[in-house]
């Protein structure tokens, strides 16, 4: 565990501070994945790549970090301007208001509704990935296709999704801070 921690300590929090881009949540973050590893240390000795697992810890911790903070926050549009939010994000919370939660699943309604119009590569690109949680690496071996393509209509995906959301008054608001 120490040798682990000794080689890999530097990359986690270079990591960690690029995905959080604030030196105290990085090592907030950091704190959170190697409190993970320990947990879980009975696993490392079947770990073949040692740094790929470290990663991949890594990179989930973060997205629970940021799912938790997305569920905290009250309507859609405190999120980022590329709507880099997974649809069960949107899902209503028990700690909000009755009024709270009837607009909640309105608008988790209207984004469903909204990318079922996508184009069916889009559509299903983006409910693999933020619906279903499927990898990069997983969505292309289902897909078919390269890593660069799915990210590639993720990325169009998403623009599309958005422009939709924007040009529906319905859902403008929502979108546009």
């Amino acid at each position: 565990m120490e040798q682990l921690y000794s080689e890999y300590n530097r990359y986690i929090y270079h990591l960690c501070l690029k995905l959080t881009r604030n030196k105290a949540e990085a090592e907030d973050l950091m704190q959170e994945v190697w409190l993970k590893v320990v947990r879980y240390e009975a696993s490392i000795e079947k770990v073949e790549h040692e740094k790929a697992w470290l990663t991949t810890i890594c990179m989930n911790t973060f997205r629970d970090r940021y799912r938790k903070n997305v569920r905290r926050s009250k309507h859609v549009m405190n999120q980022p301007e590329g709507l880099d939010v997974s649809i069960l994000d949107l899902i209503a919370s028990e700690e909000a208001g009755a009024v709270e939660l009837l607009e909640q699943q309105d608008v988790s309604t209207m984004i469903r509704h909204k990318i079922s119009e996508l184009d069916a590569i889009y559509r299903t690109t983006i409910l693999y990935f933020y619906v279903h949680q499927l990898s990069l690496i997983e969505i292309a071996e289902t897909m078919k296709v390269s890593i660069g393509t799915v990210k590639s209509r993720l990325f169009r995906g998403k623009q599309r999704l958005k422009d939709m959301l924007i040009e529906d008054a319905r859902t403008r608001e929502y979108v546009i801070a």
